[in-house]
């Protein structure tokens, strides 16, 4: 996985401070990263998929950064623990983080390797009220031995309106902060 140089900067800079007074990230628990300007401000921020640890069975953390103008120091906004599911081991089931074009970030995870049913799951994540929340939900997944068995579901959260396996879908919009998502909310709408 190659990293740009913006985000091997910002990495370097952030594992030498500590996230709080108790809880330091070990560089070697980051899965993936990617800077943008979440907020909009000019300046560059950054998200983390920071894996939490061999003898834990929780799923990745979310952290996101935004830079505070003053002096450039990376500010720790979010942090949305046991949120991303991945194995690290497995080839086909690393997660990632990517910045999108529009400020927004792109959060995804997926089964590419074990077991018949194959999956993908994005997250679009974006500022909104002074906090991150899930503006997107994307699903796909198919059966390796039956071409028939496929979905494919792309959700807005905010507005409740989307598409599942080519019907309309429309529920309550809802603004759900990341910390609080839980994937049964766009499993559910795609299900409709």
């Amino acid at each position: 996985m190659k990293m740009s140089m913006a985000v091997m900067t910002a990495l370097f800079g952030l594992c030498a401070q500590v996230v709080s007074a108790a809880d330091a990230i070990d560089p070697e628990r980051i899965v993936s990263a990617a800077t943008g300007d979440w907020d909009k401000d000019g300046n560059a921020d950054l998200a983390m998929l920071v894996s939490p640890g061999a003898d834990s069975d929780a799923d990745n953390a979310v952290y996101i950064y935004l830079n505070n103008g003053d002096t450039g120091a990376l500010v720790l906004k979010t942090v949305a623990p046991n949120k991303i599911w991945g194995n690290l081991e497995m080839a086909g089931q690393v997660p990632s983080v990517t910045a999108l074009p529009n400020g927004s970030i792109l959060i995804t995870s997926h089964n590419d390797a074990i077991g018949r049913d194959r999956w993908e799951q994005k997250l679009t994540v974006a500022y909104r009220n002074f906090d991150f929340v899930v503006a997107g939900y994307t699903y796909t997944s198919y059966d390796t031995l039956d071409p028939d068995n496929t979905t494919e579901c792309d959700f807005n959260v905010l507005t409740g309106k989307g598409k599942s396996n080519g019907r309309a879908v429309s529920v309550t919009g809802k603004l759900i902060f990341l910390k609080d998502w839980n994937d049964d909310v766009g499993q559910t709408a795609c299900q409709k």
